[in-house]
């Protein structure tokens, strides 16, 4: 069943990329609302131009909507660290490599591109209290989420 609207998001501990070993969705209950940015492959071009335009407008985006920005993707801990260190995302990558988080937001692709257990395209925000506010899905991975949308379903969370 998909974690919709209005639903308790799934908690998760994921290797992740910058100077924590591992995240998890609950540490930041609390004290700052998500973003999750599932994508399906570091290093590809699609996926590259998204994390880029996030990293070139993180701070002006997100700044004062109190909100912590992670993507998720199926690569491996190293991938994800050695596209991190070269694009220079200022922000944590993690790595679902087992893609039990996929499976749990119901993004996830049986096949793609003739491999096996991809992560959809996808952004989620959650509030502090861990119910997700906005929650978008694609089955193309080509296509990009509304920055904006999510801005400001961030900005309404800030009352």
């Amino acid at each position: 069943m998909a974690a919709q609207v209005g639903d308790k998001a799934p908690d998760f501990r994921l290797p992740a990329t910058g100077p924590e070993e591992t995240i998890s969705l609950g540490q930041f209950r609390g004290k700052k609302n998500v973003v999750l940015y599932f994508f399906p492959f570091a290093f590809s071009s699609v996926c590259t131009q998204e994390m880029c335009a996030l990293r070139d407008t993180y701070n002006q985006q997100f700044s004062g909507l109190d909100a912590q920005v992670l993507g998720i993707s199926v690569d491996s801990p190293f991938t994800l660290r050695a596209w991190a260190e070269q694009q220079r995302f200022d922000f944590p990558l993690l790595s679902d490599f087992n893609k039990e988080v996929a499976k749990a937001y119901d993004v996830y692709y049986d096949e793609l591109m003739g491999l096996r257990g991809v992560a959809k395209r996808a952004a989620f925000v959650i509030d502090k209290d861990g119910v997700i506010r906005y929650r978008w899905v694609t089955d193309d991975p080509k296509v990009l989420p509304d920055q904006e949308a999510i801005r400001r379903t961030l900005a309404e969370l800030q009352g």
